[in-house]
């Protein structure tokens, strides 16, 4: 068989001297994190509203939160959950964790306690982190209450804000404020942090589990990607590898929320090695950020469309200082060209388009910082990278030249497997050459120049907004109503999110529902980005031959019938 290797691109465009074939020697996340903590104690590493943490003193945090899991029975190899926004306390439980040897699950703040519980369940999450939030404490404890998990380390969000806000959203924001209740398995973070230094921890950076990122796979039922420690830092120094600007000062806007593989990637793993400044907020507001781009004088943006489309609209756009600002990101989801175009003459910056999976760690390609970009397609794979394409319908063959065929991966970033889903995993690889292929799902095309484009999915999630949305578990929520016979979700053009679900649905024969009762029924049960634009009611919804509700004839249907 011929391998076909796509072209060795970043030489031509940058001249850091990275060779195609550069090695990338195992390092544990905890070497990577201390080594730029000796390297750059005093730098700034984390900027939240102003208050500025450290490098030193974050290492210090995590080696107090590592000391207090190992008081607290926690072992190598046992799961600690982050159910957390972007908070300053994020750095050392995640890093604290990987010194006691012990594997991170990131967990979306948008779940519901459902959802929560199941992926604790499956993962065996043994303890958990939040915050004194609304939105996210409630929710902590019923699951605490509901399941293995044996403590609740709750971060204090007043205590990690700069002194005047602190005292400002203790005396009026007292809604904001979730009150933590007194038991004996609810500890403050404080409290929770040991005065002693954690035990050494041997890791092997190759085997060594350091995260648990779920996804959908290829499949739509959500998994757990088994990341090594090799692959999350590997993936942090291809990304360092290909910026031209490595050497020069680095402030990242952290907005892209940390629990998502794309975000841990590009803003916390790739700055941390690179010695940089995280300039922190927990959720994404267009006003807030172009006034933390301008405080920060920041230089780089990782981001979705939506969030540039929404920098483009706010009124306070013009006004900003954008100077500092050199390249931004974006990911998640398709990147329009008038956004792109819009958006690079009115801040000045360049936009890029990339492309990762959870299943990758991060980052597979991205289109060139500097030089010659192709608007529409996600660019040339990161250094040390083999991308190839397999045909469509036999993945033990390469497609012949010039057609289109699914993409495969090989690379250091490639996950080892699906958390306790041997079976998912060997769906989705391929042995080939005596390598170990990860098949994506996506189907792409290659042209003369060496650049990909994706040209279809396979994979039914739906990207809103950056999130996928399972279109099954959507689905499985609405089959809960009586009223509900049948049920499918598909994507749907959505001009700000990129993509919104939205579900069809036939009914029961005595039902008289209708669809703004169902739609209203169904959104107070699932997650904010897993909300329906609308539900249809229909007579009958397509089927496969063999009778199953068909979600591909589905999305044409509806597609044929929007107006062109």
């Amino acid at each position: 068989m011929e391998e076909r290797i796509f072209p060795e691109p970043w030489r031509e465009h940058y001249a850091h001297g990275c060779a195609w074939e550069q090695e990338f020697p195992p390092l544990s996340m905890t070497d990577l994190f201390s080594a730029s903590a000796a390297a750059y104690p005093e730098r700034a590493l984390a900027d939240f509203y102003g208050r500025i943490y450290s490098y030193r003193e974050m290492l210090d945090l995590a080696r107090g939160f590592a000391a207090g899991l190992q008081a607290s029975g926690v072992a190598k190899g046992d799961r600690v959950g982050l159910f957390l926004p972007n908070v300053p306390i994020y750095i050392p439980a995640s890093f604290g964790a990987f010194l006691a040897g012990a594997t991170v699950v990131n967990f979306s703040p948008l779940y519901t306690a459902e959802e929560l519980e199941a992926q604790v369940a499956d993962s065996g999450t043994r303890l958990m982190v939040t915050v004194d939030v609304p939105a996210l404490l409630p929710t902590a404890i019923e699951v605490l209450r509901n399941s293995e998990v044996s403590r609740l380390v709750v971060g204090r969000m007043a205590k990690m804000l700069p002194f005047g806000m602190s005292l400002a959203y203790r005396l009026f924001r007292r809604r904001e404020i979730a009150a933590v209740p007194r038991a004996d398995d609810i500890v403050e973070w404080g409290d929770f942090l040991s005065g002693d230094a954690p035990r050494p921890v041997e890791l092997d950076p190759l085997r060594d589990l350091a995260l648990l990122q779920y996804t959908g796979g290829t499949t739509g039922t959500p998994k757990g990607a088994m990341l090594s420690h090799q692959n999350l830092s590997a993936n942090a120094r291809q990304i360092q590898a290909i910026d031209p600007h490595k050497n020069e000062r680095d402030v990242i806007i952290g907005v892209l929320p940390f629990f998502h593989v794309f975000a841990n990637a590009t803003v916390l793993n790739r700055t941390i090695y690179n010695g940089g400044c995280i300039a922190m907020l927990p959720r994404f507001n267009a006003k807030q950020c172009l006034k933390t781009i301008e405080r920060t004088r920041a230089t780089s943006m990782p981001g979705v469309p939506t969030m540039y489309q929404a920098l483009l609209d706010n009124p306070d756009l013009p006004k900003t200082d954008f100077s500092s600002l050199r390249t931004c990101i974006s990911g998640g989801a398709p990147l329009p060209l008038p956004l792109k175009q819009e958006f690079e003459e009115r801040s000045g910056a360049k936009l890029v388009e990339g492309y990762g999976l959870t299943e990758t760690s991060g980052v597979v390609s991205t289109n060139p910082y500097e030089g010659d970009e192709r608007p529409g397609t996600i660019g040339h794979p990161l250094p040390g990278t083999h991308l190839r394409l397999l045909d469509k319908e036999d993945p033990a063959r390469d497609a012949q030249p010039g057609e289109a065929g699914e993409l495969a991966i090989l690379g250091p970033q490639v996950m080892q497997g699906y958390w306790q889903r041997p079976d998912a995993a060997a769906s989705v690889f391929v042995e080939l050459d005596g390598q170990r292929w990860l098949r994506t799902g996506d189907i792409a095309t290659l042209d003369e120049d060496g650049y990909v484009r994706i040209v279809d999915r396979s994979k039914d999630m739906i990207a809103v907004g950056g999130f996928k949305v399972f279109p099954s578990q959507v689905e499985a929520v609405l089959a809960e109503h009586p009223a509900v016979k049948e049920a499918l979700v598909i994507g749907v053009p959505d001009a700000y999110r990129g993509e919104s679900p939205r579900a069809f649905v036939t009914l029961q024969s005595d039902a008289r529902e209708t669809g703004e009762a169902l739609a209203a029924w169904l959104n107070d049960r699932v997650g904010k980005h897993e909300r329906v634009d609308s539900v249809v009611v229909r007579e009958s919804l397509p089927k496969t031959m063999i009778g199953k509700p068909d979600r591909k004839a589905l999305r044409e249907e509806v597609a044929s019938a929007e107006p062109q």
